[in-house]
């Protein structure tokens, strides 16, 4: 695919406009269609990434890799910040690069993109061009019509809005990137930078992709099935499949899942789950399932006015006198007791 954008881009002849011979041409060229109110984080993490691998040192020169902020008007556009970018150049012809990346911007504000991007963004779908969307980007590419059969990741803090405004999508947030086929997303912040690591390893190499990585302060490269940092719970392991299914627990607390459920969302089997669970906690995925859900109940116990009742049904219990029951069990006292000890105390 580099090759034959690198020639579409010259010609098919990739020489100097001085006759000087051939020169060196990019193996990623990626361009930004920023959203108003986009996440500048995410973008910054994912331009910074390339910006390093393209060239030595840091001396920012785009060469082995480049990229352009894309836009129908030239009109500066704000992130969320209030920070400002400047785009490069208009809409164009999106063979000119190997990725088109949507970065979108905070979820209550995620405006249509309009009608000149939605345009290019199919064109560029229909040429082949690989589609990225990075933190509601997805959200975006999906408004755009060209999300639907693709797998998405977004963020665990955004899951429950995404199944409310995008029916018949499966979003992903146990993972920190998906590449499903053409299409790439990612949650933002940091994953951001581990997936442009991931294009840069692509096309560039290794060596580069971690470089840049090491420049920003940054882990190594992650792979896609890496998890996402969830909410913060008792439960603590570095196992990364146990941790994909502490998150997908986490995002099912009202409707607890059989662990076959889970196995199969993660593509593992049951007893394979079973033992990590077993080595990295020393219990089982349905007791961490139950200590999740009470852990939770206990927050909202504490931190809200909601009534039992209706805590037994965030939680995933019957009723307010299953809650109990298992709630005295773990804690050693009932919600209402823990409710009232804090009335007191105040």
């Amino acid at each position: 695919m580099a090759t034959g954008v690198d020639e579409r881009r010259n010609g098919g002849h990739p020489r100097s406009d001085k006759g000087m011979g051939p020169v060196q041409r990019p193996r990623l060229s990626v361009g930004f269609i920023l959203a108003k109110r986009f996440t500048l984080c995410a973008f910054a993490n994912f331009v910074d990434v390339l910006r390093l691998a393209a060239d030595e040192g840091d001396r920012s020169r785009p060469i082995l890799c480049d990229w352009a902020v894309l836009s129908d008007t030239m009109d500066a556009v704000p992130s969320s910040s209030g920070i400002t970018v400047q785009p490069k150049e208009r809409l164009g012809d999106p063979r000119k690069f190997h990725y088109i990346v949507v970065i979108g911007g905070l979820m209550d504000e995620t405006p249509n993109l309009g009608a000149a991007y939605t345009k290019y963004l199919r064109q560029a779908a229909e040429m082949g061009i690989p589609l990225v969307g990075v933190c509601t980007g997805a959200f975006l590419l999906h408004q755009a019509g060209l999300m639907d059969g693709y797998r998405c990741c977004v963020s665990w803090f955004h899951h429950a809005d995404f199944l409310e405004q995008f029916d018949g999508l499966d979003p992903v947030a146990d993972q920190i990137f998906i590449v499903d086929r053409n299409r790439l997303t990612c949650s933002g912040g940091a994953s951001s930078a581990h997936l442009a690591a991931y294009l840069v390893e692509k096309h560039v190499g290794r060596a580069q992709a971690s470089k840049s990585l090491h420049i920003m302060i940054i882990d190594d490269a992650h792979l896609p099935e890496k998890p996402q940092p969830g909410v913060t719970l008792d439960l603590k392991t570095q196992d990364p499949l146990v941790r994909r299914a502490l998150l997908i627990m986490q995002q099912n607390l009202d409707f607890p899942l059989p662990v076959k459920e889970i196995a199969r969302r993660m593509g593992v089997g049951n007893r394979q789950i079973e033992r990590h669970f077993s080595t990295a906690l020393g219990i089982s995925p349905q007791a961490a399932f139950l200590r999740i859900r009470l852990s939770f109940a206990r927050h909202l116990v504490e931190t809200t006015d909601k009534s039992i009742a209706q805590i037994a049904v965030d939680c995933g219990f019957c009723d307010s006198s299953h809650l109990s029951r298992m709630f005295r069990r773990r804690y050693e006292r009932t919600p209402q007791e823990v409710r009232r000890a804090l009335l007191d105390a105040s």
